[in-house]
């Protein structure tokens, strides 16, 4: 059996799968309405809000394009915050609709400084908006997105947050901590195929939404938004997809997000441990280490870590993430987030030993 440890696409449990075979039914109907609203309220305590939340079919990063376009005018000043590749994809995802862009980059492997945003914030006054991402699955960092949001709100800016590979599994008060427009996607924590976005949107940023004269027709959130009242989406939705969150948040709900978290917190401390006891190296500092993904790197000593993923998965079915951008090439990625066990992980590590021997790799 395939051990899947990438960041996503994560594995999915049977009922969950099984659950897509349901037959198709009318998404204007009574049938889709009921389900649409079960899972839209199913997902607010995972959210820790009482925002409605919106259901949108396709990725995260049609998500955080949705959150831009519906919240940033061109010309608006934006700050943006990076730490890996998927900071800068929101930053350019801003540019590309006009916005007048700032990038704060920190380091990889290290998170937002949060003294750094405030110079940032008290340096340009008239910065309007915040991208922020919460988990960075390219280098394995979670940004402290609860005294980061406290600093933006200190200044009363809106806070746009990237919760793609955190929000599910890596604690994320979205009420609590004061965030505007916050995007998840399925096929992270959420045990589910990739196929949906889910936006929480609070009051501040619905005054945005209605201020913002970027256009939109697709990922228009008060379509969504009204559209959803009413037991529909605006657009054709992923029907198999909803049957399946159904499945997926009961049990989730069964589980509770508080265990989950702390199931996510303790298998990152576990896994990390188990990259040190094989003598390699950690891209982060495990005070910002993510529990949904570990980067393994950078080598200095002449191991290929794309070879070692590569017989990994031809000889022991086990696969990993590779690096990107700068870092493709000097690092591995482990993914541990959603549906997965104690035994999956110790076989990957299991196999990764086998293949360092075989690689002859030197500590």
């Amino acid at each position: 059996m395939l051990n899947l440890r990438l960041p996503g696409p994560t594995s999915c449990p049977q009922e969950v799968l099984d659950a897509m075979s349901h037959h198709m039914v009318n998404h204007r109907g009574p049938e889709f309405a009921a389900l649409l609203k079960n899972c839209g309220e199913k997902l607010k305590p995972f959210f820790k809000t009482q925002n409605d939340i919106l259901i949108l079919t396709c990725s995260g990063t049609g998500g955080m394009e949705a959150a831009v376009v519906n919240a940033v005018s061109a010309g608006d000043k934006v700050l943006a915050i990076s730490i890996g590749v998927f900071g800068d994809r929101i930053s350019k995802i801003a540019k590309t609709y006009g916005a007048n862009v700032t990038d704060l980059k920190f380091p990889m492997g290290q998170a937002a400084d949060v003294d750094a945003i405030k110079k940032a914030l008290e340096a340009d006054p008239s910065i309007k908006t915040v991208l922020v991402t919460h988990n960075e699955t390219s280098t394995g960092v979670t940004n402290p997105l609860k005294d980061i949001a406290a600093v933006v709100k200190s200044f009363d800016k809106l806070i746009i947050v990237d919760a793609v590979s955190s929000l599910s599994a890596v604690a994320c008060d979205v009420d609590g901590w004061d965030l505007d427009i916050v995007v998840t996607g399925s096929q992270k924590g959420w045990m589910l195929p990739p196929g949906f976005a889910f936006v929480s949107v609070s009051q501040c940023g619905w005054q945005a939404i209605d201020q913002c004269t970027t256009p939109r027709f697709y990922f228009d959130l008060k379509k969504a938004r009204d559209t959803q009242a009413k037991g529909e989406t605006p657009w054709t939705p992923n029907v198999s997809l909803m049957f399946a969150l159904g499945v997926s948040l009961d049990m989730m709900e069964k589980e509770g997000i508080d265990a989950i978290n702390k199931r996510h917190a303790e298998m990152g401390a576990y896994i990390r441990s188990k990259v040190k006891a094989l003598g390699l190296p950690l891209l982060a500092d495990e005070q910002v280490a993510s529990n949904t993904v570990t980067a393994v790197g950078p080598f200095e000593n002449g191991f290929e870590p794309d070879a070692f993923r590569k017989i990994l998965n031809k000889e022991y079915n086990v696969v990993l993430a590779g690096g990107q951008m700068e870092l493709k090439g000097k690092i591995f990625r482990i993914g541990h987030m959603g549906w997965f066990t104690k035994e999956e992980i110790d076989e990957c590590f299991d196999a990764m030993a086998k293949t360092l021997k075989q690689m002859d790799y030197k500590v």
